[in-house]
């Protein structure tokens, strides 16, 4: 076993790296705290002995240790490109962050002198490094792919001091990405293993250190180590001069606690000084109070708050939006049956279940159809998005069935179909609207007036009539066939309600009404005798029990080992049953022995295989699950006790052969967790094959583009292999189906078979069907008796037909007229098939029409690991508590309410815990939907972090202060131009952000029109933040310094311009964030305010042909001059200029680059915070005392130190450093020299030290570089 040697000291955050490795290591080593044996005390502990009775098989240091561990548990990168960044971010933990962590804590902990400047530059240069890592982690959850690696690991030890002694909560505001990544990467279950629970600094002091090895080290260690003192004592004993050392740190940190003490005193007597400021609000708590009546309009006159606040925006808009009849088609227009040049866009929403509440996937789909809706109406189209919800049989109709059975304690059967379905639409009218609530606080911008239930009367009349017309030609038919059975449900249910359990060996599951686990994942083989010889058949299966049901053994036609059993019978062990052998192809010859058992019907293979040889079907269990048609003692017994006694029968008589692991997936009703069985039934079912080729041909003919194409391939392997589909359920909630089985009274008429479709004849009443019957009969109606069909349709018989029985088919009406076919339909991949497919065929069906011209899929939600939510891992994530916030507390007790067995409870709890440790922030509903439209890349998984919403919520907040900024550099008596144009006076500023503007408004409106939302967030991202208000606002305020005198008409021209950026910017950003949008253009001055539309909603989106500023070589100046800005800015922060401003020579190339930065010197200047900027030629001469950096080919930055910094001081800091560069150089190069070192150092060792030797080359020539530069300033 592998011995790991660790520091005993609780803070040596190199051990626990290695520590926190291991925890993902599969055979964790042995973890040891005391010191390592002599022969190996050379390395520097961490060290890892691979074989602990071979003293050479050593990896020491924290990177090799903690690389070859994190290695062993798949922790180090997926391939070689993540490898490589791995041991980038090793690197910077190395050689960055670490050398600066320690600067800022160790004085604090007593291990190097306090000096206080020297301490608040190193602090500075921690915050630096540590905004370098923010950055880096804004678009991400962790630094390498979508899981935790040894880079987070690495980077969040060497934070981890900081984190606990140095970093105030003020500093962690500053750092959002990196709190937010170090608290997930602390939160889990190994870092909680190694470190506990971490507390974060709250005020920086000196520290009082426990010497306690960490707590898995102890534990691991057993003996000595185990207690703190003996720990101690494991170490050398302390010298007098340490102990004095002690004493003084001691009396130091005493009177350090009496100054505290007076200090505190002071607080509690009465202040004779002037009053402290009142604290400032936290971000997030200021709400809208001014009295609105609802759908009145929102108070904008008050002034805005101080800081951006989703509870304050998002209060009122919706209710004025609603009543101001904005999302309705008929808005602006007389009649929406006229025609409108600009064209007609609908939209029907995929209906949610009525029984639901929103999750993620939900708040996905809502945030791209809103957008595309609310982008489609700014476009002055008749727009409608149609709201609707669902029935959702089966989910309906269990919890209604839990409620009663909760609530009174009476089954669906105690009260009878009627009064049960009278139950369930009391529940639907009590709860089923709070979707409709959820919806609305999405910013969903429906057509309320217009939503329908797939239940209401209009719709279950069009069911209805799909039904007969379908029925009546053939369509639908009657038959027997094996379905989808849940026994706990007694209903057949679709393929979409079964979940495919994946085991790869022997599992024990729980099922619904068993007390104990039954098991899975294991192959019997048991022995059939030959009839008439000695000879026996050996055959394998995973459901022992079925065999009581088989009919037959299969053999392949050229499988030569059996083709003397030609014509002969095997016999059944339990019953005097003698089934044939039967050559067919499907067999596999390699599979086991070659020979299958056949059970036609409880297998859908051994169906058709039924079907072609005219075998038996004999079906031995009833809807139940409880045996049938077998002899005792199986008769009557539940499915999964059979197969233990079927087993135990076997083996007593000898035929039993052998048991095996053996991976198999496992069907499991979504709904009950019910196993699912193949069970024969007589149902309804709909012959796809026409309506499948109608559909697959309308996408290859091009008239329906499915976006992305790569889900063609999907689309037409199932079209063109497509089966025919089961309607039926056998459930009370649901459109019953308008079917009659017919008996006529007379000797006529011979009785007819339930199978038989002859008999069946469907009609919208009892009344319609008997006078179909009785004329198919050729009887009078008065020997016609009824029997309609128990069963349901399955809910996608309603959803499919959705898009037209919304508008009143099969009736002509103005909305069908107008709004059928849909422009677009907008759902997730996984129900391409279920529902998208099917709305295809029955739309070509039943209306001759496509129900809509494109379709876009998008990806599925998962969370930030890229798991599939799950309540059982706790990550299912309800969208407005993304919205409003919740506290961990709120989180856990959601699952405490939900219906998850204890065991789950607590597996969910950990998982929300670790991923949710201070629980969910306030996001608002922008920055949600900001979020998933970011997220959505065509045709891949969106794997979300719920954490990196919170960084919208400040982009907002942005926005925010942007506006307000800009709203006070116009004025209040600013009046905007009736049009947006340029008028020849703009500045090279001016110029350059309008050119941008018009980038963004091509890029957003190609973005919409692609379906690539990505590109239009980003567009709009970049647009605010790097360019209006990072470089444009920062550029301009020189501007607005001026006197009057000196700049009046150039302020009148900057104003314009930076209005039109402000209303132009808002009404980008309109579809994807509709209430910060609305919030701040009600607050802009309008261009024609007598004309101009009363909402940004139903204002025109900006487009290129208006917007056509875009110039690239503008583009071209100003990328040329914000490098020359970010190379002097760069130089500044090397040389520590926070606050002094520096003369800058920028030397360039030839006189047109002179040119170039003459006319730019002021953004330059304002920019880099520049004393002077002076632009020379090549072959001018540049001051002695300048720092010098290249900018471009074309330019380089000298920037004049001299007399602005302790020249020596830089030197003499320089050479320390060299030194230690240079002496760590020497020992890898003694290492890397040693005469074994290539046989015994593992190959990825090898390569980190030549990785770390060529760092180290590089940053001793930059240091060598600098120092040559100072020096010539001496």
């Amino acid at each position: 076993m592998a011995a790991l040697f660790v520091s005993p000291h609780p803070e040596d955050f190199r051990s626990l790296l290695a520590l926190i490795a291991a925890e993902f290591c599969p055979s964790r080593p042995q973890t040891l705290t005391d010191d390592p044996p002599a022969s190996l005390a050379a390395g520097s502990r961490p060290i890892l002995v691979l074989d602990a009775r071979e003293g050479d098989s050593v990896v020491s240091g924290a990177s090799a240790v903690s690389w070859y561990l994190a290695n062993q548990g798949t922790r180090a990168g997926v391939g070689p490109k993540q490898q490589s960044q791995v041991w980038q971010w090793l690197s910077f933990a190395d050689n960055e962050l670490t050398p600066v962590s320690c600067a800022a804590v160790f004085p604090l902990m007593g291990m190097t002198g306090v000096d206080k400047k020297l301490q608040q530059s190193s602090r500075a240069e921690l915050m630096r490094v540590l905004k370098v890592l923010d950055k880096a982690l804004e678009p991400r959850t962790f630094l390498v792919g979508e899981s935790l690696t040894l880079a987070d690991m690495a980077v969040a030890t060497a934070a981890l001091l900081p984190f606990k002694y140095v970093l105030e909560p003020s500093d962690r505001k500053v750092l959002t990405n990196v709190t937010r990544w170090f608290t997930t990467c602390t939160n889990q279950p190994q870092f909680l293993k190694v470190l506990g629970k971490n507390t974060l600094c709250e005020k920086m002091v000196p520290v009082t250190l426990n010497t306690n090895p960490p707590p898995n080290a102890r534990a691991a260690n057993g003996g000595p180590a185990s207690d703190p003192a003996e720990a101690t004592a494991n170490g050398p004993p302390k010298t007098e001069a340490q102990l004095k050392k002690e004493a003084k740190k001691k009396e130091k940190l005493d009177k350090f606690q009496q100054k505290k003490d007076t200090e505190a005193k002071k607080k509690t007597l009465p202040s004779t000084e002037k009053k402290a400021k009142p604290e400032k609000k936290e971000l997030g708590v200021i709400t809208y109070s001014v009295p609105t009546a609802a759908g009145e309009k929102k108070d904008v006159i008050s002034p805005l708050p101080d800081s951006y606040s989703p509870q304050y925006v998002e209060a009122a808009w919706y209710p004025w939006w609603e009543k101001k009849g904005f999302f309705k088609p008929e808005y602006g227009r007389k009649s929406i049956s006229d025609p409108n040049p600009r064209g007609v866009f609908m939209m029907c929403i995929p209906p949610p279940n009525v029984t639901g509440s929103l999750h993620l996937g939900h708040a996905l789909t809502n945030a791209i159809q809103d957008s595309l809706t609310r982008w489609h109406r700014m476009r002055g189209e008749t727009t409608l998005w149609n709201p609707g919800c669902d029935h959702a049989g089966i989910a309906t109709q269990v919890v209604v069935e839990k409620k009663l059975l909760r609530e009174r304690g009476m089954s669906r059967h105690d009260l009878g179909r009627e009064n049960f379905i009278k139950e369930v639409w009391n529940w639907k009218n009590e709860k089923g609207d709070r979707i409709y609530h959820q919806l609305k606080k999405l910013g969903s911008s429906l057509d309320w007036d217009r939503a329908c239930f797939t239940m209401d009367p209009k719709l279950s009349y069009a069911v209805q009539e799909a039904f007969i017309r379908m029925h009546d030609e053939g369509v639908i038919y009657r038959s027997k066939r094996l379905v989808n059975w849940s026994c706990t449900l007694n209903s057949a249910i679709s393929d979409i309600e079964v979940d495919k359990k994946e085991l790869t060996g022997r599992t024990l599951l729980p099922v619904p009404g068993y007390k104990e686990r039954v098991e899975f994942g294991v192959l019997v083989s048991f022995a059939y005798k030959v009839d008439g010889s000695d000879e026996e058949v050996i055959v394998a299966t995973t459901r022992i029990e079925t065999m009581l049901g088989d009919t037959a053994v299969a053999v392949h036609p050229d499988d030569s080992r059996y083709q003397h059993l030609k014509g002969k019978m095997v016999l059944h062990p339990f019953c005097d049953r003698k089934m044939p052998i039967v050559f067919d192809d499907f067999v596999d010859v390699s599979f086991g022995t070659g020979a299958v058992k056949i059970t036609p019907a409880h297998d859908h293979n051994d169906y058709e295989v039924g079907e072609r040889h005219n075998l038996a079907f004999i079906n031995i269990l009833d809807e139940n699950g409880l045996l049938i048609n077998v002899p005792p003692p199986f008769l009557g017994m539940k499915r999964f006790e059979a197969r233990k006694t079927v087993l135990q029968a076997l083996k007593d008589r000898g035929q039993f052969k052998e048991i095996k692991d053996n991976p198999m997936v496992v069907p499991v009703c979504s709904r009950s967790k019910d196993i699912v069985e193949p069970l024969l039934k007589p149902q309804w079912y709909v012959n796809c094959t026409d309506m499948g080729k109608q559909a697959a041909d309308a996408v290859r003919e091009g008239r329906l583009k499915i976006i992305p194409d790569h889900h063609l391939k999907t689309w037409f392997n199932w079209m063109d292999n497509i089966r025919d589909w089961c309607i039926s359920r056998q459930l009370w909630w649901g459109h019953r189906i308008p079917a009659y089985f017919i008996t006529v009274s007379g000797a006529s008429v011979k009785p007819g078979e339930d199978t038989d479709g002859h008999y069946w004849v469907s009609g919208k009443s009892q009344e319609e069907a008997r006078e179909k019957a009785a004329k198919r009969f050729n009887v009078s109606a008065d020997k016609i008796t009824l029997r309609q069909d128990e069963d349901v349709l399955d809910t996608w018989f309603s959803s499919g037909i959705f898009p037209f029985s919304i508008f009143g088919w099969p009736n002509e009406t103005q909305d069908l007229n107008v709004f059928y076919p849909g422009t677009l339909l907008e759902t997730g991949h996984d129900i391409l098939f279920f529902w998208v497919a099917r709305m295809v065929m029955m739309g070509l069906k039943l209306t001759g029409k496509l129900p809509f011209k494109e379709v876009y899929l998008h990806a599925v939600v998962r969370d930030a690991h890229g798991r599939k939510m799950s309540k059982s891992l706790g990550n299912v994530i309800d969208p407005l508590d993304v919205i409003t916030g919740i506290s961990l507390e709120g989180l856990h007790s959601l699952l405490v309410d939900s219906n998850l067995d204890p065991l789950e409870v607590e597996k969910a709890k950990q998982g929300q815990t670790a991923d949710y440790p201070n629980g969910i922030p306030e996001c608002g509903t922008d920055a949600l939907r900001f979020a998933l439209c970011a997220y959505t890349g065509q045709g891949r998984d969106i794997n979300l972090d719920v954490n990196r919403i919170l960084g919208y919520r400040h982009f907002c907040n942005k926005l925010w202060n942007a506006v307000k900024f800009a709203m006070k550099t116009l004025g209040d008596d600013f009046v905007p131009s009736e049009k947006a144009q340029l008028c020849g006076d703009e500045s090279v500023s001016d110029r350059w952000i309008l050119s941008r503007l018009s980038a963004a408004v091509g890029l957003c409106d190609a973005g919409f029109k692609a379906y690539d939302f990505p590109t239009i967030t980003t567009a709009i991202y970049n647009f605010w933040l790097y360019e209006l208000c990072d470089v444009y606002l920062e550029s301009v305020k020189p501007v607005f310094g001026k006197s009057d005198a000196d700049g009046s008409s150039q302020r009148l021209v900057c104003r314009q311009t930076l209005y039109t950026c402000l209303e132009v910017g808002l009404r980008l950003l309109s579809p994807v964030m509709p209430f910060v949008s609305e919030e701040l253009y009600q607050r802009l001055p309008r261009r024609r305010p007598h004309s101009d539309p009363p909402s940004i909603c139903v204002t025109s989106y900006p487009d290129t042909e208006e917007f056509c500023w875009h110039s690239a070589e503008v583009d071209r100046d100003m990328e040329f001059v914000m490098s020359v800005i970010k190379t002097i800015r760069s130089l500044r922060a090397d040389y520590n200029l926070t606050r002094t401003r520096a003369d800058c020579y920028l030397q360039c190339i030839d006189a047109a680059t002179v040119s170039q930065v003459q006319k730019y010197s002021l953004p330059i200047q304002t920019l880099s915070y520049s004393q002077a900027v002076i632009a020379v030629t090549a072959n001018q001469p540049v001051p002695g005392g300048c720092a010098v950096a290249i900018a471009s080919d074309r330019c380089t930055v000298n920037l004049m130190l001299k007399g602005l910094i302790d020249v020596e001081k830089e030197v003499a800091k320089l050479m320390t450093k060299k030194g230690e560069l240079e002496k760590q150089m020497d020992k890898l190069r003694g290492k890397m020299t040693k005469s074994d070192y290539k046989e015994k150092v593992p190959v990825k060792v090898q390569e980190q030290d030549a990785e770390k030797l060529r760092q180290n080359q590089t940053e001793l020539e930059k240091v060598n570089e600098a120092v040559d530069n100072f020096r010539k300033m001496i």
